[in-house]
């Protein structure tokens, strides 16, 4: 950016999905770095009146700190796009495509990425019978951070009765037994692997919650399974036209060794407070909180 006054950055945070408390956990932490970074920061929480916000207050580059449906599927991406403000993360096309399950495993299979079998079925039909030999899961296409996950094992008596607030159509996925893995690629390059130790499932509470998960970084894994990460992450966030910064996700059965491991999925918007999986391997690397932040606000401002 140009020398001479801090440039202005509106911190994008909280939003309508739900997932809004995590975004105001990251924007705030955000915020805080940008400062600590030198840039004049605004906290803007993304309510319907955003884009005459934006309009009004014309920041040289709006960092997104939203997660989830609206701000993680293309739609705030496509505001900031017809205001012409500079924005970090992904794009329109590859917010939207990596938001949609489905259609961004179209995507990692012309890409050569192992990954579940899956479909997309009415949620009356999930409940009726299973569309899939147990075990299996069945969630949401478009939700992030475990929302409305259900793992249905073999000692299952049947399909399962969803809540009221899941969607009409409902993902059912192949379930992956093994070890959870996931790696971050930082502007076109993958950072490290870390192993997710919890009590049981990576669901909501193992994320956010205070212990609720254990971070092994680097992750100790066989170098075939670390690097098998590294490029499968890569080629994910490329195959997807992610930018900036994305995480992906897979889990590995270490008794089928390279076999064993599958893609889960990519994130466009993965959680930015200083302890959470990105900025955890960032860390690792030798980047700051403060920088890891300021990097991706240089990375959108040149990339107009």
């Amino acid at each position: 950016m140009a020398s001479g006054a801090p440039p202005k950055v509106a911190v994008l945070m909280g939003g309508r999905s739900a997932e809004r408390e995590v975004s105001l956990s990251t924007g705030a932490e955000c915020a805080q770095a940008l400062r600590e970074a030198g840039y004049a920061v605004s906290e803007v929480e993304a309510g319907g009146d955003l884009a005459e916000r934006l309009a009004a207050d014309r920041p040289d580059v709006a960092f997104n700190a939203l997660h989830g449906r609206w701000g993680e599927d293309g739609c705030v991406q496509g505001i900031l796009e017809w205001l012409q403000i500079p924005y970090t993360h992904s794009g329109v096309l590859a917010s939207a495509l990596a938001m949609d399950k489905q259609r961004s495993k179209e995507a990692f299979r012309a890409a050569g990425l192992p990954f579940l079998d899956s479909r997309i079925v009415a949620r009356g039909e999930a409940e009726a019978r299973h569309v899939l030999p147990p075990p299996y899961v069945v969630k949401p296409n478009n939700e992030g951070s475990s929302v409305g996950v259900y793992i249905v094992t073999e000692a299952a008596n049947g399909p399962p009765q969803l809540a009221r607030e899941m969607p009409a159509e409902v993902m059912v996925e192949a379930y992956a037994p093994g070890r959870e893995l996931t790696t971050a690629v930082l502007l076109d390059r993958p950072l490290t692997v870390t192993d997710i130790l919890t009590d049981g499932w990576y669901d909501y509470h193992a994320k956010y919650a205070t212990g609720g998960s254990r971070h092994v970084v680097p992750a100790e894994v066989p170098d075939e399974i670390f690097g098998a990460c590294l490029d499968y992450a890569l080629r994910a966030h490329r195959a997807l036209g992610c930018r900036g910064l994305s995480r992906t996700d897979f889990r590995w059965d270490e008794a089928r060794g390279l076999d064993g491991l599958v893609l889960l999925e990519t994130n466009t918007q993965p959680g930015m407070t200083p302890t959470s999986l990105a900025p955890e391997q960032a860390a690792v690397e030798g980047i700051s909180f403060p920088d890891l932040c300021a990097m991706l606000v240089e990375d959108a401002s040149c990339s107009r």
